[in-house]
């Protein structure tokens, strides 16, 4: 009864853990040069302006993470080609204890800013107006500040 028991874990444990090792996501060794050669191979010409990717600690763990703004890629003669009402697309992404990166998030957004808030550093992130249930006006800005792997919203004005 024990070998059949232990025999019916083993094939469990063989169906279940490839699948949770698919689900969980790659490190990479650098987010730019990740984004440059995904970006070079969509594009007949990739041009990356300066500010393309900005490399800072934005979730207060002393280590430099990593945002990309696809609104500074030129591809094949066009400026930001994801660029539309809502904004330019963003990566952001963490570096690791162990090295390397993944990333944490994706945004439509106008830009963002890197501020100080009751002691520690938060996003201000520029958004189009309905995402603060407005039709119009200002850009919303929506403060969020990275906890562990997750964007936790602050505010939204």
């Amino acid at each position: 009864m024990k070998t059949l028991v232990l025999a019916v874990l083993n094939i469990l444990l063989l169906v279940i853990m490839p699948a949770v090792a698919f689900g969980q996501q790659s490190l990479i060794s650098d987010p730019e040069i990740y984004e440059k050669k995904h970006f070079q191979q969509q594009c007949k010409a990739a041009e990356f302006a300066d500010g393309f990717v900005t490399r800072q600690d934005i979730n207060n763990d002393g280590l430099i993470d990593a945002v990309v703004n696809e609104g500074l890629l030129t591809c094949d003669g066009q400026k930001g080609p994801q660029c539309n009402d809502d904004g330019c697309t963003y990566n952001f992404y963490l570096q690791v204890a162990e090295g390397g990166y993944f990333m944490i998030a994706t945004a439509q957004i106008y830009g963002y800013d890197f501020v100080q808030r009751f002691g520690n550093m938060v996003l201000a992130m520029k958004m189009h107006p309905r995402f603060c249930d407005r039709t119009e006006g200002d850009p919303c800005i929506v403060t969020a500040r990275v906890r562990g792997t997750k964007f936790v919203t602050i505010s939204k004005k």
